[in-house]
């Protein structure tokens, strides 16, 4: 296929590299990160704008931070909705707003075209390593249109529901890994105030019911300090604005998703939300006066 791919940062690059990898002929135009080197030596073209990208490509595919950006990117000045003809495809792989998704998907079907929202889980490294985690909304004769672009980037690829349901589960899954961050920092910062090494701690729980991949890699960074930001804290903040908005629109209360934003913004009021989402632990630090390994503060 020829492929527009729009967002090309930490994730987008790889994603992209994939599908060149796959024998695709990709497009792109430029917004806020460059074309790796790599990319354009493998063949990645670089258009003026999003609409010659659309007119360029039978698909187009979108991995950019937020809500806003998607919008400017589908509907802005020479956006991808000016360059669609009937019969394309847009996939949204961001992870934005489940209601703004609706309303995005209804205007570009208004145009004879398909659309998907197919959020991803992974990070950086799921990227890198073509194992996605893909969470589909929309037909299902889109999904089996895009699904062998799918299989290029992830491994676990699922369609569960109408367009707005991808971005509502993957607002869910946020939620678990949040939580589960909070919970893993709770449990090491504990281990170590009461004098247990928390390396040993980690490597206890790890065959027992409390094994999870966030114990494993996030509980890992709290203990080496290794907080390079894989996916950064200000992202998560995004999320779970998500969550918490969705909650107040369904009448349901989050109590623990709202705990969790709150050591995301104690980090992000101390400069800190840049910080892999596992940083979370360093509010839960500052306000015991004690950090679980290292040199924290």
């Amino acid at each position: 296929m020829r492929i527009g791919f729009i967002g090309l940062g930490i994730m987008g690059a790889p994603m992209a590299g994939h599908l060149i990898a796959g024998g695709h002929t990709l497009t792109t135009s430029l917004n806020r990160s460059p074309a790796a080197p790599e990319l354009l030596d493998a063949g990645l073209e670089v258009l003026d704008s999003p609409r010659k990208v659309a007119e360029s490509a039978e698909v187009v595919i979108l991995m950019v931070p937020d809500t806003p950006d998607v919008e400017t990117v589908l509907f802005g000045a020479d956006g991808v909705a000016d360059g669609l003809a009937p019969g394309k495809l847009v996939i949204d792989m961001s992870s934005i707003s489940p209601i703004a998704t609706r309303e995005f998907a209804e205007r570009i079907r208004a145009a004879g075209c398909g659309y998907l929202d197919a959020p991803v889980s992974g990070g950086e490294v799921g990227a890198k390593a073509a194992s996605l985690t893909i969470m589909v909304g929309g037909s299902e004769q889109d999904f089996e249109r895009a699904h062998p672009l799918f299989e290029l980037m992830g491994g676990n690829i699922t369609l569960v529901g109408e367009n707005g349901v991808g971005q509502t589960t993957k607002v869910a899954n946020q939620i678990v890994v949040a939580l589960t961050i909070e919970a893993v920092g709770e449990a090491l910062l504990f281990a170590s105030r009461a004098g247990a090494d928390p390396a040993r701690v980690r490597q206890a729980l790890m065959g027992g019911l409390a094994q999870s991949r966030i114990l494993e890699v996030h509980g890992e960074r709290m203990i080496t300090r290794s907080f390079a930001p894989g996916f950064r804290i200000e992202l998560h903040q995004k999320d779970l604005n998500l969550a918490l908005q969705g909650a107040r629109s369904l009448g349901i209360s989050l109590p623990n998703t709202a705990t969790a934003q709150e050591l995301f913004n104690s980090c992000a009021a101390h400069g800190d939300q840049v910080l892999d989402h596992s940083g979370m632990v360093t509010a839960l630090e500052r306000m015991a006066g004690h950090a679980v390994a290292g040199d924290g503060d």
